[in-house]
């Protein structure tokens, strides 16, 4: 909440402070009389401007000049917040040819593989609107693909990855502050996973639960808050799921007010989704939606262009006010925001002063090089089987080259767009041929100059046509029999299927070998994915394939370049289809065999240390001080399966994976999965995942995957600790078809020094007064206990929870169990398994018999869903394990499985160490699909 700092006099006028809370939008390159209206007579304080408002740098610049003086003669205290989106790529609101200059989209930055790249592009589009007037930028886009396939937003976003988003969003973020705007954040809380229903009146879904939102979409917004985001657009998405529904997530209190600023300690301006969406206004009315947006907890209600509907919504709020159905407090503390946000970024003096062309004259020389840098560093070449690059390889001087492009909506930021719809106007139709010797036949003018551009580097010919969803037509095939080399473009072909379709028959069509001077070839097929890096990443029948992340004017002058070999490519796939994809080695199937106990533990042990010496010396490795027994668990309710690459004449072991199949949760586990350091990359470990995952769909029962495993206790995951060596892990196991974007950190952890422990003061005095409210803790032991505990732990559905707490009730010696209950009925609230080396449990905790001294362990707390301090409580249960393994003499006590989102400071405090990362990734059983071919 904003300080309730005394605010001046003149904001007493609730009309004039009703105004700050409303962004609108209008139809017109100047001052138009509804906008006039609105700022002198609703006091109106933000200004949203679209592509429609922006002729050209020059004109925006006196058009936000002139916004500003039509508020400052209307005496508004403070000037106009104006916004935009400028995301690059294919979304820019401002296009000017000569002052303003294109660079990637987000995924296209993401591709260069350097956030300082990022940084020094979001800071010079930045400069350049701000030229020009414009003080509020509507990026970072902060969105994650969890579902890149079927999503609108495409290379909007930085790509699929989590950590990855998050890492260019805040460099996005902080280039624009470096150039003096304010930023914000959309959208919140993710459209990267939208599930569409048809109608415009029914709005998208997210359907991911709050659990799945946290461990992957909401990383990167919670990230850019830390760092000092200004403001957060919240979508007007539905959200449907256990415990989250709402019909429009703007509207909602329990995303803006609850997960927004309670869960994620969001202290900016919070901008609604345009209320004039069609699915809002005719279910809930303008008017009734402002009020709901406010009450919700959004600063700023977005109008974009309607001035009768922007009339309502004013009307409504007034309304709101005056029946006491939004308090003015509530009024008063959004203004406090907008107050403080706007002080950043604008005063009068900045405001009625925009530099304009003479400053951006000075900007042009380093951006436009920095333009051609992104873009050049940002051309992918995914595959090239048959090295058809450059294509001075494969054909002739004389020879003819055919390009293919799709019929598509042109961009808004390309100037060959702008020529389309000037020509549209205008009715002239378009040439059937260039008025040069190297013609195009026909085609799309956005793609003419791609055209243009490969024909000016050859003699030979260049055909050009477009194709459309009617498919592959005679004169298609006529051309491509023509041809010598043939470049097919596409753009978001996931979601223009007749796109996939056209590529598929021409490929299939260049497959069918032909005679050359009486040598048998394929004819050579390039296809270029001129949008969406996903058309067909994972497709390698397209041998040579080609990502440009858009195709603005400068982006298909790079891919020239790439094409006839004068820029060595350099981009990399963003996210979980990364530049392994590049690499295709000849895939060997090693013959899988099940691990036999008696015939194997000892090589299994001799595995373990090569593993281990493979490991650098500065890195301590997961499996240190395991040995064959930490992985058999022989547990009546877990099926276990493990499997061995080895050479059956010195028996020695070149790679081992162990599987559990747990009844209980019908979960299906991978625990570790290893390969000796001599043998790797000739596909042993693909041979082993690929029997691990046909063996666990055999299973009755199966319901999901999980990559990592709670028991044992050696690999709770993908072992993340180690910069590159995890990024190349993730990219393994996502091209075998895991969806690395959805993983949950887990980690495990250690505090030493024991002896000498104390709890810290604070947190031991606090820990105790509200555990005296809610809970009382005691110690049982044995199997006489096992009925309440064993009906607590089914709340949480956690794969071995039920497994850890049977090894320990059955073993009394050595493990206890501290449990906490409600005082008014002895109801279990919370419970937490302690155990020491003598224990079962121990064997299946390498990390415990690492540490070579006397240590105890603390495994797998379970809180009841119900319980409001849920915090508190486990941190209560962990301080009494550590004390009860203090008492026992113990110097060091493990925490062998702790899972949340890398924010362990709790834990910290209390004397804890991370010992391992992993990150935890699971997925349903009933939509596994990419099971390579073995």
């Amino acid at each position: 909440m904003p300080s309730k700092s005394k605010l001046d006099p003149v904001w007493d006028d609730l009309d004039r402070t009703m105004g700050q809370l409303f962004m609108m939008g209008f139809d017109g390159t100047t001052v138009t009389p509804q906008i006039r209206t609105l700022i002198e007579k609703h006091h109106l304080g933000c200004i949203l401007l679209t592509a429609k408002n922006l002729k050209s740098a020059e004109d925006t610049t006196k058009l936000c000049y002139e916004l500003q003086k039509v508020a400052h003669d209307a005496g508004h205290p403070v000037p106009l917040a104006i916004g935009v989106d400028q995301e690059n790529g294919g979304v820019n609101s401002l296009f000017d040819e000569i002052y303003i200059r294109q660079y990637p989209s987000n995924m296209g930055i993401a591709a260069t593989g350097s956030t300082d790249v990022a940084f020094e592009v979001a800071k010079a589009t930045a400069q350049e609107i701000s030229a020009c007037g414009i003080n509020w930028i509507f990026g970072p886009c902060l969105d994650v693909l969890t579902n890149a396939r079927n999503q609108p937003l495409g290379v909007r976003t930085a790509g699929d990855d989590p950590q990855e988003v998050s890492a260019y969003g805040v460099a996005f973020m902080k280039g624009y502050k470096e150039a003096g705007l304010v930023t914000l954040g959309k959208h919140f809380p993710s459209y990267g996973n939208l599930e569409f229903l048809g109608s415009t009146l029914d709005v998208p879904i997210i359907t991911e639960s709050l659990e799945q939102l946290s461990l992957s979409a909401l990383i990167p917004f919670r990230n850019a808050i830390r760092q000092g985001l200004d403001s957060m657009m919240v979508g007007g998405c539905a959200m449907s799921s256990a415990g989250l529904n709402a019909m429009h997530a703007c509207l909602s209190e329990q995303v803006v007010d609850g997960l927004l600023r309670s869960d994620l300690k969001f202290d900016g301006v919070v901008v609604s989704e345009c209320l004039e969406m069609e699915a809002l206004s005719h279910n809930i009315g303008v008017g009734g939606g402002t009020v709901m947006a406010v009450n919700a907890g959004c600063d700023v209600v977005l109008l974009c262009r309607s001035f009768s509907v922007q009339q309502e919504a004013i009307k409504g709020l007034k309304t709101g006010i005056e029946n006491s159905m939004i308090s003015k407090d509530r009024i008063y503390d959004s203004l406090r925001r907008v107050l403080t946000m706007k002080l950043k970024c604008t005063s009068w003096e900045k405001a009625l002063n925009p530099p304009g062309t003479s400053y951006l004259e000075t900007l042009q020389p380093s951006h436009t090089a920095l333009s051609t840098k992104a873009y050049n560093s940002s051309i992918t070449v995914v595959r090239d089987k048959n090295r058809l690059l450059p294509l001075t390889n494969i054909i002739d001087s004389e020879e003819e080259l055919l390009l293919l492009t799709p019929l598509v909506k042109p961009l808004a930021a390309s100037a060959a767009s702008r020529a389309l719809s000037e020509t549209a106007a205008t009715g002239s139709p378009e040439p059937a041929a260039w008025e040069r010797s190297a013609s195009v036949m026909s085609g799309e003018r956005v793609f003419r100059e791609l055209g243009r551009s490969l024909a000016r580097q050859r003699s030979g010919r260049v055909l050009h046509t477009s194709y459309t969803a009617n498919g592959v037509r005679p004169v298609h095939e006529n051309l491509i029999n023509r041809a010598s080399a043939i470049i097919v473009v596409t753009a978001d072909a996931n979601r223009n299927l007749y796109q996939h379709g056209f590529t598929k028959h021409v490929s299939m069509i260049c497959n069918m070998q032909y005679t050359t001077g009486g040598e048998k070839r394929e004819k050579p097929l390039i296809v270029v994915a001129v949008s969406s890096p996903y058309d067909f990443a994972m497709d390698t029948s397209i041998g040579t394939y080609i990502c440009t992340y858009d195709f603005t004017e400068t982006a298909l002058n790079s891919l020239v370049k790439v094409l006839y070999g004068e820029l060595s490519p350099s981009g990399t796939l963003p996210g979980t289809i990364s530049k392994s994809q590049k690499l295709h080695h000849s895939r060997q199937h090693w013959l899988v065999e099940t691990f036999n106990e008696e015939r194997d533990a000892n090589a299994l042990d001799s595995l373990i240390v090569a593993v281990m010496e493979g490991t650098p010396p500065n890195q301590r490795s997961e499996l240190s001080s395991a040995t064959s027994n930490s992985f058999i668990l022989h547990h009546p309710e877990v099926v276990e399966a493990h499997f061995v690459v080895r050479n059956s004449s010195t028996q020695a072991l070149y790679g081992f994976c162990s599987t559990y199949f747990f009844k209980t949760t019908g979960t299906g586990v991978i625990g570790a999965l290893f390969v000796d350091p001599a043998r790797r990359k000739l596909s042993i470990g693909h041979s082993l995942h690929n029997r691990a995952i046909r063996t666990l769909l055999q299973r009755d029962g199966i319901k999901r995957f999980q990559l990592g495993s709670r028991l044992p206790s050696i690999f709770l995951g993908i072992p993340t600790g180690h910069g590159a060596e995890r990024k190349r892990l993730r990219s393994w196991f996502a091209n075998l078809g895991w969806n690395a974007a959805l993983s949950r950190p887990v980690c495990s952890m250690v505090a030493r020094n024991l002896l000498t422990w104390t709890p810290p003061e604070g947190m031991a005095k606090s820990l105790a007064s509200a555990g005296a409210e809610f809970a009382e803790f005691d110690l049982v032991y044995g199997w006489e206990y096992s009925g309440p505990i064993l009906d607590h732990i089914k709340t949480s559905n956690r794969q071995g929870l039920a497994e850890v707490y049977k090894l320990a009730l059955a073993d009394p010696q050595a493990c206890g169990i501290i449990r906490a209950k409600r005082p008014e009925d002895g109801a279990l609230v919370g419970t937490v398994v302690l155990y020491n080396m003598h224990s079962r449990l121990a064997e299946y905790v390498p990390a415990m018999k690492d540490l070579n001294e006397m240590a105890g362990g603390i495994s797998s707390p379970v809180i009841s869903p119900a319980v409001g301090e849920y915090s508190t409580l486990l941190q209560g249960l962990i301080l009494l394990g550590m004390r009860q393994i203090k008492a026992q003499g113990c110097n060091a006590c493990i925490l062998d499985y702790m899972d949340g989102d890398g924010n362990f400071d709790g834990f910290s405090a209390m004397g804890f160490d991370v010992l391992h990362n992993f990150e935890e990734v699971s997925c349903d059983a009933a939509t596994w699909t990419m099971i390579p071919p073995s």
